[in-house]
């Protein structure tokens, strides 16, 4: 009789080690993640919590050992000083913030859309000064601008300090909108361009809308830039009528005068729109910041 042969397996047998059941990975406890982030929390929100409480607090209670860690005898003569004095202030701001983003959106976002697009002969070189003109120092440059607007007439001006903060923005804006921009498919570029666009109105009807996130988030810094400012302020505005809320702050703070509860009072009030801004605008400024990071 013929043996029949008995074909082999193709797979080869399993050692005693690959049938051990895998080991689980413990999971790591992450409570003490949880704690830790809100003691990091709690650290960097405590300025501000110290800064309303004192707003409150009265001035003979200020030199107390220890402090009142909370005001249980609150005062609001602070609030009514800024009612009384700061308002004033507080409109030139605004009135700098808002003229600041918009002149920062008219030059950095053409800019930045022929730096991205358009690609003109050195664009790289222009790009890497307006990286440099980022590192430059406030201080430096307010010398700078306090020479030239004495020339100008320009000194105490609310025009010299739109200028003099749109310098700050205006190089971040190109930066910003170079990046989002470089990430728009030329696809649509070349669509707008077959239906007769110009490079003006695709820029108007096309990229433009596009860019939204990066608007807002340029927008956003450059008034925040503005609003915060004191160098320029103190510099180019320091002996003006029309001061920023800056100065109107420092106006509290003298050899003889602490007025901590008035200060207090007026930085938390100041506080209020940049915080506003900043809740309203966070996903479009998580957008925008990322913009051009990661490209397919």
């Amino acid at each position: 009789m013929t043996a029949v042969a008995t074909p082999r397996s193709s797979v080869a047998p399993r050692t005693a080690a690959e049938d051990r059941p895998a080991p689980r990975r413990r999971k790591r406890p992450t409570w003490y993640f949880t704690l830790i982030g809100v003691v990091l929390t709690a650290l960097m929100l405590f300025p501000i919590y110290w800064m309303i409480n004192v707003s409150l607090t009265k001035t003979a209670d200020m030199r107390k050992s220890p402090p009142n860690w909370f005001p249980f005898d609150p005062t609001f003569s602070g609030y009514q000083a800024v009612l009384s004095q700061q308002l004033p202030y507080l409109g030139t701001s605004l009135v700098i913030g808002l003229g600041t983003v918009v002149l920062t959106l008219v030059l950095a976002a053409p800019a930045g859309y022929a730096l991205a697009k358009l690609r003109p002969r050195g664009g790289g070189a222009v790009s890497f000064v307006f990286l440099i003109a980022q590192m430059i120092p406030g201080i430096i440059m307010a010398m700078g601008f306090y020479a030239i607007y004495l020339n100008l007439g320009i000194l105490n001006s609310i025009p010299g300090l739109i200028l003099a903060d749109s310098t700050i923005a205006v190089p971040f804006g190109v930066l910003l909108f170079t990046a989002f921009m470089s990430a728009i498919p030329d696809e649509l570029m070349s669509a707008a361009k077959i239906d007769g666009a110009s490079y003006w109105r695709t820029f108007r009807s096309v990229v433009l809308p596009i860019s939204r996130n990066s608007v807002v988030t340029v927008s956003l810094f450059a008034f925040l830039w503005a609003w915060s400012d004191f160098i320029f302020a103190s510099t180019l505005d320091g002996g003006g009528k029309i001061q920023p809320i800056t100065l109107g702050i420092y106006k509290y703070i003298g050899n003889n005068n602490q007025e901590w509860n008035s200060i207090m009072a007026t930085a938390v009030v100041a506080s209020i729109p940049a915080a506003v801004l900043l809740i309203v605008a966070q996903r479009y400024v998580a957008a925008g910041v990322t913009a051009g990071a990661v490209k397919d």
